[in-house]
């Protein structure tokens, strides 16, 4: 009984769906609103499982369904990862489907999803955002893994795709503080760093009067501590009044070029544009 249920368990999981696991705050939460053109066109090889349950979208946690964001929580906005999936399956063969799962708190620090000190730091944070981490019962990081696993049924984890550090801008443990969340992520998915990069977008760009630019010295150092991580230029990417959240077109670029690093990590060239 157990070897049939083994083979049915490997002939359920498809090497051809590439999922991507992202996390980190605001800006990977989706902080621009959603236009028409985002919601349309969008080919159903691009997925997401839902992380939290949405009733007003038809949406249940822990369910596939096609990527029409948002993409993070029933209500949040436009993200990386909408235009970082587009890119990817207008690249990728077409037996390729992809699949993303978002859990993102705006405002959060990093420690937020190191599970060893979430729960001591989220005794310093407002109740707003103690209403947000709620919907993820409390711990965002099990939500993420725990949602990951249920994908690891029906796919493979290809890569992890991270926007915060606005919260720790000039944090020079950041790097540190980073690599303890994902090396903790590949032993409790069981997956080898030499497979699964990192992916890492910087802050609002100083060319765009980014207020937290000065993060972006300390992210571009992040290779040095996880041999596998690589850093997502925002240079260009237009931003919001606030010059700390990326507007629609922003976020549209800035998901592009998270695919276009993944796809060549993939052995792949980019030849279109969606």
């Amino acid at each position: 009984m157990g070897l049939f249920l083994l083979s049915l368990n490997a002939v359920a999981q498809d090497k051809n769906f590439y999922i991507f696991l992202c996390f980190g705050q605001s800006n990977m939460e989706g902080n621009a609103t959603i236009e028409p053109q985002d919601t349309i066109n969008i080919d159903s090889r691009f997925q997401v499982m839902e992380a939290v349950d949405c009733p007003g979208l038809n949406r249940t946690k822990g369910n596939w369904y096609t990527a029409v964001p948002p993409l993070c929580r029933c209500k949040t906005g436009l993200t990386p990862a909408d235009y970082f999936g587009r890119e990817l399956v207008a690249n990728l063969p077409e037996k390729v489907r992809v699949g993303v799962i978002n859990v993102a708190i705006g405002g959060c620090k990093i420690e937020l999803f190191d599970k060893d000190r979430y729960e001591s730091y989220i005794t310093t944070v407002p109740g707003w955002m103690k209403n947000f981490i709620n919907e993820y019962d409390g711990n965002p990081y099990a939500r993420l893994v725990g949602m990951a696993k249920l994908a690891q049924k029906d796919g493979v984890i290809k890569g992890i795709l991270l926007h915060q550090g606005e919260s720790n801008t000039n944090d020079t443990l950041w790097t540190k503080k980073v690599k303890v969340v994902y090396d903790n992520l590949m032993s409790d998915l069981d997956l080898k760093p030499g497979k699964v990069p990192l992916l890492a977008g910087e802050t609002v760009n100083a060319d765009q009067g980014g207020i937290c630019a000065s993060m972006n010295r300390i992210i571009a150092t992040l290779p040095q501590t996880i041999k596998n991580a690589h850093v997502i230029s925002s240079a260009g990417c237009t931003d919001k009044s606030d010059n700390l959240h990326f507007d629609a077109a922003g976020y549209r670029e800035l998901g592009k070029r998270y695919a276009t690093q993944m796809l060549s990590l993939l052995g792949y060239k980019p030849n279109a544009t969606n």
